[in-house]
């Protein structure tokens, strides 16, 4: 098998997936966090600022994207929001290509990916690992967020693969409806178990 093995890690909103990012990166392991490079790239001076701008007047300012705004001009409208895909996906690709240079010598990389099945990303690494727990701990956790509401969640849930078929197609699932601790622990016992694959 190649170095570095490239992980693939994904889970729908609310599942806890920023956090066993980071216990990933805590036992050594590089991330790549692709709405992270997204937001880089959308933010003031980023290399997509003007482009977005040209498709999708008025969405931009001295900040950078108005996220808002930007979310409003695509929002239910296929072609408009394929043209920004168009634009943003093989900006991250090209982002995550110097991320694999720049780590050509670690045992393996995870690729922190929201949309890793819906995007066919998921043919580009050699293992897929979903982060998952409990639709009713899933529905606690978003709505909690400042300014969510049970319309917007339902409408994020319609545009991501469900929790079921994602965890059909994992090599891997981590739990995070269990305590921290114990995510801890199994993000650990998968990082051993990959790292004795690879040896």
């Amino acid at each position: 098998m190649t170095k570095p093995l490239t992980i693939g890690l994904t889970g729908s909103i609310g599942m806890g997936k920023s956090a066993v990012a980071a216990m990933f990166a805590d036992e050594g392991v590089p991330v790549f966090d692709a709405d992270a490079a997204v937001h880089a790239m959308q933010g003031a001076g980023g290399e997509l600022v003007a482009e977005i701008e040209a498709l999708f007047t008025g969405t931009t300012g001295p900040q950078g994207v108005d996220r808002k705004a930007l979310g409003a001009a695509v929002l239910g409208d296929r072609d408009r929001l394929a043209k920004l895909e168009a634009l943003i996906h093989p900006a991250v690709a090209r982002q995550r290509g110097d991320f694999l240079k720049a780590h050509a010598s670690a045992d393996m990389v995870v690729f922190d990916i929201p949309l890793l099945f819906e995007t066919g990303g998921d043919e580009r690494v050699d293992v897929t690992v979903v982060v998952s727990a409990p639709a009713t701990v899933q529905r606690q956790r978003v709505l909690a967020r400042p300014g969510m509401t049970p319309e917007k969640f339902e409408h994020i849930l319609a545009l991501q693969m469900h929790d079921t078929d994602k965890r059909a197609r994992a090599h891997h699932v981590i739990d995070t409806g269990q305590p921290l601790a114990d995510t801890r622990r199994d993000v650990r016992q998968l990082v051993k178990k990959l790292l004795t694959g690879l040896a």
